[in-house]
């Protein structure tokens, strides 16, 4: 099980749902998550640049048509902060709802 801890570089929203988006695949074209996203270039390349920065994410550029593509895929490392954030996420939610074991859990009141 993943330990959940915290990331403040994958956890601003665009960065979040970019995360997420290459977790479910082994790499995705730059268009597409920018038109899933509903960004424009300079902003996607904005949250890559940081997440690339960190080592979460790894862009490549390939010449496979007459124009060059731009691929994002998640690293090793990028999958395991994902992971983390995430559990650290339920953790944080379960403590809201009042989930037994949670940290600092309160009654409810009677």
């Amino acid at each position: 099980m993943t330990e959940p801890r915290y990331d403040a570089v994958i956890h601003a929203p665009n960065r979040l749902q970019i995360c997420a988006m290459l977790a479910a695949v082994d790499s995705m074209e730059f268009s597409r998550v920018r038109e899933s996203l509903g960004v424009s270039d300079s902003v996607l390349s904005k949250h890559l640049k940081v997440l690339e920065g960190a080592g979460y994410v790894e862009v490549t550029k390939a010449r496979r048509t007459s124009y060059p593509r731009t691929w994002i895929a998640l690293t090793h490392d990028g999958r395991e902060a994902l992971a983390g954030h995430i559990a650290e996420l339920r953790r944080i939610v379960d403590l809201a709802e009042g989930v037994p074991g949670g940290e600092g859990k309160t009654p409810p009141p009677d």
